[in-house]
């Protein structure tokens, strides 16, 4: 019986690693626990990758964990061959903090993006390298001018913080949501607004993703490309790193 997993990285980004109890393993090898740091693939944002840790010292190495039935539930995959442990098993899970990190800061350089481009966002995905966003725009906009203003704020080290509201308060609000075709996470009784700069002064949208504290974090980004997908869409290209000269 599927039980609901208490989501740790909600409340703590930085969290790599915690004691967790075994709730269900499924036939397909999926593991539920009943607390868990891992991230679960979810709004363009990869599920972590990772470890679970056993009594003895053993480990059984995972792929990116998923959500199960419902949003509540994560699921942490084995990979093939992977022995897998029993009901009841206290383990202690480990994310690959590296690629997680990599993942948070990206994800935040991605928001940064939609201040320097105050567009509807039509669709994204977030890598460890790079990412894209797409935004329902007409207008020509320089990358290298994008970059700067990103690079901007990067510098400008704005803090990044969590904000709770109801689902209620979402509802009755919905101008404050940037996506138009990913809805933010509802229906747990909570959203998590993503807030950069002093009392939100930058930035504010609902996401459940992982993020960093500040913007100086995000280090060095740069766009690469934009590319015109359709008549009113436009898709940017973002990579960690300096421009090529």
């Amino acid at each position: 019986m599927s039980l609901t997993t208490t989501a740790l990285f909600r409340d703590d980004f930085y969290l790599s690693t915690n004691e967790a109890v075994v709730t269900a393993v499924h036939q397909d090898g999926g593991i539920e626990l009943d607390q868990t740091c891992f991230y679960a693939t979810s709004g363009g944002q990869p599920g972590d990758t990772g470890f679970l840790e056993r009594a003895d010292g053993s480990r059984i190495a995972l792929g990116p964990a998923v959500t199960g039935a419902t949003k509540d539930i994560i699921l942490h995959r084995p990979l093939e061959g992977e022995a897998l442990p029993v009901v009841g098993e206290t383990v202690v899970a480990h994310i690959d903090w590296a690629r997680r990190y990599k993942l948070m800061r990206m994800h935040t350089a991605c928001h940064l993006l939609s201040v320097v481009c105050p567009y509807p966002i039509t669709g994204a995905a977030v890598g460890e390298e790079d990412s894209r966003v797409d935004f329902d725009m007409t207008e020509t906009i320089d990358k290298d001018e994008v970059t700067a203003r990103l690079m901007a704020l990067v510098a400008e080290n704005h803090p990044v913080f969590v904000q709770w509201i109801t689902d209620a308060e979402l509802a009755e609000n919905p101008g404050i949501v940037k996506s138009k075709n990913v809805r933010p996470p509802m229906g747990l009784g909570r959203v998590s607004l993503v807030c950069i700069g002093e009392n939100s002064a930058i930035d504010s949208q609902p996401c459940g993703g992982t993020h960093v504290s500040e913007t100086q974090e995000v280090g060095a980004i740069h766009i690469t490309k934009i590319e015109k997908k359709g008549k009113e869409n436009r898709r940017f290209r973002i990579r960690f790193g300096a421009p090529e000269a």
